[in-house]
């Protein structure tokens, strides 16, 4: 089956992969390990696991892929703080571990693919970072030196080679990789099948409640006794508050053009620039006469632009300008990177003290690499061995380097509350334009209404049920997004992405009283107050 979304846009890796489907789960089970998540960190560790000889059962809320790693460009690329300020922060010691991290996960990625004949189109190859003039003088020497020193096979060049513009000095990255995020997962979830794990698709987790002898994950319907618990979520459902200061969710979009076969050569790369680009290319088909060249970049905090959708456009005007042989658009889509405030992921048990729950959050525009190094910590823990990457990617780890990020973060988070104090959007629910959606004032309270493209309104409560942000509108995803931690709804209120743990409240709306809701005059109210 095509993979499922969480969104309205389809990326490449959609529109080009089958993934497997299973079915919900429909009784009580018992386990010795519980993942909940069917993206690469949650396939990764039940993987994992199961070759450790544990019995595993995972459940994601969609499918196989329907999360965030569908939504990837792919690349197994450096640290995206650069090794530069990783050294800053925590030393040389810690970069050489990071950049050793980084290493075996493509190496262990890599070794899957073969030993598990995944045809997801692994490559090896070399990544560029450079700085345009335009886009400010970054310290390439330094990054240079400081990655080499960290033990990262690296050169120092005058220009990108093989380009049609000259790029200016970059530092290559040698032997980094990509490959079809989907098709990967497609053969991660039957090995794991083939070594005894259990998956189950629509089957959402709801809470985790036990001790450190055995955590019981209660779904809609049924409930999974299990001795550890790992949430694959790309960002953790169950704490509330801890992890959710630590990070915040950003939205990166992407595009595919078709570019002639053999026109751009095959890397990666990364620009310095505010804002920044990132490049790789697909090939589809190998038979061809063409591929496509992903470009991404454009990002901004979830929640913080309605309307999006000139991201793309800006995004396309970039690459035209460098990459003139670039034809069509065949490919629009955006996704969800968790950034958290000084640099690594986090990766290990949950803060701030629980022994048999696991999280994998923080990917930071390095999912592929961060996911799989998640999933490498957290076998060994749970497995009893020690990881020597296990301090750095500490989910309880305060936040020293990167206080000024945090802050930043935090009063950015606060400011969004005063959104309560606004009126609504649109006068009445009869303002809003078919495929479109907005809030609409109904006294104290705010709804999140949305027209579909048969003139058909859909209304749920405007309060996110994380911690009870006023949701906004993204019309690129068709979405109801919280600026405030970065949940994300659909228009039927459902959860798409944490951390809210649960729906937004379905509401009532009465068309004809919609009209006058936000009206001071409208003395009775448009909704259904039992419906709350």
């Amino acid at each position: 089956m095509k993979a499922m979304t969480n969104g309205a846009s389809q990326s490449v890796w959609m529109a080009t992969a089958e993934v497997p489907d299973f079915p919900p789960l429909e009784r009580d089970v018992s386990t010795e390990v519980c993942v909940i998540g069917a993206g690469i960190a949650g396939l990764s560790t039940a993987y994992l696991l199961a070759k450790e000889g544990k019995q595993v059962v995972l459940i994601d809320a969609m499918g196989i892929g329907a999360g965030e790693t569908g939504r990837t460009t792919a690349h197994f690329f450096p640290p995206d703080e650069w090794y530069v300020d990783i050294k800053k922060g925590f030393g040389a010691k810690k970069a050489r571990l990071i950049a050793g991290g980084f290493a075996q996960a493509i190496d262990l990625v890599e070794s899957i693919v073969a030993s598990e004949k995944i045809e997801c189109e692994f490559e090896r190859l070399d990544g560029y970072l450079y700085s345009l003039p335009e886009n400010g003088f970054k310290d390439l020497n330094r990054e240079f030196r400081v990655a080499r020193s960290a033990g990262v096979d690296v050169e120092l060049l005058t220009r990108v080679p093989g380009l049609n513009f000259d790029t200016g000095p970059c530092v290559k990255y040698k032997n980094q990789a990509q490959f079809h995020p989907l098709k990967y997962l497609a053969g991660l979830a039957w090995a794991f099948i083939h070594l005894g794990g259990q998956i189950y698709c629509k089957t959402r987790a709801r809470s985790i409640d036990g001790d450190e002898r055995l955590q019981t994950v209660s779904t809609d319907s049924n409930k999974i006794h299990a001795k550890s618990v790992v949430v694959a979520t790309n960002t953790p459902f169950r704490n509330r508050v801890v992890m959710h200061t630590k990070q915040a969710g950003y939205r990166t979009y992407v595009i595919g053009m078709r570019v002639p076969k053999n026109s751009v050569p095959r890397m990666l790369l990364w620009d310095t620039g505010d804002p920044y680009y990132y490049v790789r290319l697909e090939t589809p088909n190998p038979n061809a006469d063409h591929e496509i060249l992903v470009v991404g970049g454009a990002d901004h905090k979830v929640g913080e632009d309605h309307h999006p959708e000139h991201r793309y456009d800006e995004i396309e005007r970039w690459a035209r300008e460098h990459f003139p042989m670039a034809k069509t658009v065949e490919y629009r889509w955006s996704g969800e990177v968790m950034e958290p405030s000084d640099g690594p992921a986090y990766l290990g048990r949950n803060p701030p003290d629980e022994k048999n729950v696991y999280i994998i959050t923080g990917d930071s525009g390095n999912g592929m690499t961060h996911c799989t190094i998640g999933a490498m910590i957290i076998t060994d823990l749970i497995a009893g061995r020690s990881n020597a990457l296990e301090e750095i990617y500490d989910p309880s780890r305060k936040v020293k380097h990167g206080i000024k990020d945090f802050v930043s973060e935090q009063v950015d988070t606060l400011s969004h509350y005063a959104d309560w104090a606004k009126r609504g959007e649109v006068e009445s629910a009869q303002e809003i334009a078919m495929g479109q959606g907005a809030i609409v004032q109904d006294g104290i309270n705010k709804i999140a209404v949305y027209r579909d493209e048969q003139g058909g309104l859909h209304a749920v409560s405007a309060k996110c049920t994380h911690l009870g942000c006023v949701v906004h509108w993204n019309s690129a995803e068709k979405s109801w997004d919280c600026p405030c931690h970065g949940s994300r709804f659909a228009v039927d209120g459902e959860v798409l992405h944490g951390p809210a743990p649960s729906a937004l409240a379905a509401v009532n709306l009465d068309v004809q009283d919609s009209m006058q809701a936000n009206s001071p005059a409208s003395n009775h109210s448009s909704v259904n107050k039992a419906s709350r």
